[in-house]
């Protein structure tokens, strides 16, 4: 059995060809344009310049079918972002995809080959 502080953490990454689809900072990225309804606030939330979040934004919307995120020119309004159906639909899927991966009794067992140095 593994160290209670021995924990595997896998991260998944979904490519299309060569290119990563979505992985593990995409998927936070979707979550924070989510809740923030901007891709500038999701961006300054990860510490990352607009201009990276809007390519990963771009990335992820050229490998599905549909956008993932929606935007909306700004204006008097002022702009914004938000997941399209499909976004949700693609980020709710990936987090059940890793929880399924995590509970796989392979990662228990891998783990309890970890050195106890680790």
């Amino acid at each position: 059995m593994p160290d209670s502080n021995t924990c595997l953490t896998p991260r998944l990454r979904l490519k299309a060809g060569d290119t990563i689809a979505l992985g593990p900072g995409k998927a936070q990225l979707l979550e924070l344009i989510q809740q923030h309804r901007s891709i500038s606030a999701a961006a300054r939330a990860m510490k990352m310049s607009y201009r990276r979040a809007w390519l990963l934004v771009d990335t992820m919307n050229t490998c599905f079918e549909n956008p993932l995120v929606l935007t909306a020119t700004g204006g008097n309004q002022g702009g914004g972002a938000e997941l399209s159906d499909e976004g949700l639909k693609v980020l709710a899927l990936y987090r059940q995809y890793e929880n399924a991966v995590s509970e796989r009794p392979e990662l228990t067992e891998l783990a309890s080959l970890l050195s106890k140095n680790t």
